[in-house]
């Protein structure tokens, strides 16, 4: 039967691309996916599926009932894409102005679909349940989390989730996973400087923001060098500042935005204290004030070892060990940590680069593109291990 379903996705092959290109020339925004949403609830219900719409605002959830008791896996794809003008010139070129599938989401949402359409068809030979989650707002807006609270993960209750994600950073044939915390978490924050502004032939007369922001951008690093232990990741990182007005002012204020990551959830709880007190530290010694705005957001993703194994497994039955790798940590983030967090999981990673064909820009980059050979091995890879998962626990 597993030779089958292999058989059986490789010869989707043309409705794999087919998908994809849609997908990719139809792109939308987290939370906005409602093309897309119908789109992939039609294919589902056509496959006999119970279906549900508007999960977590736009979330699509498909569940194929087995042909007993068992458990209930369930398998996640996302389908938010990227706020980027698509610079690459090909026949499926992105049609919505400024909006982008930069991250593969449309790759995978691709492979769900025919993952969905062959099991199935073998749906009386399946014991247990799927649930075919289509999760929107992966880029920042927790859609996770969203379709957590909608109960996605109940009635019937999940017992694991899979999920993959097609990347550049591995070739065409080689798929990777990681045991325990493999995605840092990621965390915000905004800090606002206040000084007093003055001419600056006389900046003795005011509170220079710009000075003071300069000294909390390097400050913020001794967070990492100096308070977080040497063997434990952390990192702090200032992407946007905003100050000052005119080249002959003293800017009476500054706005930091920044971001921080790591895989200790014991640190990361102590981060708005650290930062409060460093920058605050700061401030008070230049004559200024401050206020910090620290957002949590995605935890650290964390593979169970149970579950990953049974991917590593399905990935050497079909492609042999030398299409494994281990994936070491890596400090991106992604929201399927929030249902890892309720279940056992595993979240792996597809190589999909290609640079004979010229397929090999990073994700999140408007020139990504990856070959759409590594559809069917996702497919494949993931159809597999979920058939292992339901065959072992009737």
């Amino acid at each position: 039967m597993k030779d089958r379903i292999h058989e059986e996705l490789a010869g989707l092959k043309d409705k794999l691309i087919q998908l994809r290109r849609d997908f990719h020339q139809h792109p939308e925004l987290g939370l906005e996916e409602t093309r897309t949403a119908e789109v992939v609830a039609d294919h589902l219900r056509r496959m006999g599926l119970t279906v549900k719409t508007g999960v977590g605002r736009t979330g699509v959830v498909g569940l194929l009932q087995g042909k007993g008791p068992g458990k209930t896996l369930m398998l996640r794809a996302d389908m938010d894409a990227l706020p980027l003008e698509e610079e690459n010139q090909v026949p499926y070129r992105s049609q919505s102005p400024g909006v982008m599938h930069a991250c593969g989401h449309d790759g995978h949402m691709a492979i769900l679909l025919a993952v969905a359409e062959v099991l199935s068809a073998h749906r009386h030979e399946i014991p247990g349940r799927i649930k075919f989650v289509f999760q929107p707002g992966e880029e920042g807006f927790a859609g996770a989390r969203l379709m957590i609270e909608d109960g996605v993960l109940q009635e019937p209750a999940v017992d694991a989730a899979l999920g993959l994600h097609l990347t550049n950073v591995l070739p065409l044939g080689l798929m990777a996973a990681g045991r325990g915390p493999v995605m840092a978490s990621m965390d915000s924050f905004t800090i606002k400087l206040k000084g007093k502004g003055a001419h600056a032939a006389q900046a003795n007369l005011g509170v220079d923001a710009v000075v003071m922001g300069s000294q909390v951008v390097g400050a913020l690093q001794t967070l990492a060098s100096r308070e977080a232990p040497p063997t434990t990741p952390l990192v702090v990182h200032v992407g946007s500042v905003h100050a000052g007005s005119a080249f002959n002012i003293v800017a009476e204020t500054a706005e930091l935005k920044g971001t921080v990551r790591t895989f200790d959830e014991t640190l990361r709880a102590s981060m708005p204290e650290r930062l409060n007190r460093l920058v605050g530290g700061i401030a008070s010694a230049m004559r200024g004030s401050h206020e910090l705005d620290y957002q949590f957001g995605y935890p650290a993703l964390v593979n169970a070892e149970s579950m990953t194994r049974l991917v590593e497994e399905a990935i050497v039955e079909i492609m042999g060990a030398q299409a494994y790798a281990k994936m070491p940590p890596r400090m991106a983030s992604e929201d399927m940590a929030f249902f890892q967090q309720e279940v056992p999981g595993c979240f792996f990673f597809v190589g999909a680069a290609n640079p004979k064909k010229g397929l090999d820009t990073p994700n999140h980059n408007p020139r990504f593109d990856f070959d759409e050979d590594a559809l069917v091995l996702g497919a494949q890879a993931m159809a597999r291990a979920a058939w292992n998962f339901l065959s072992a626990n009737p």
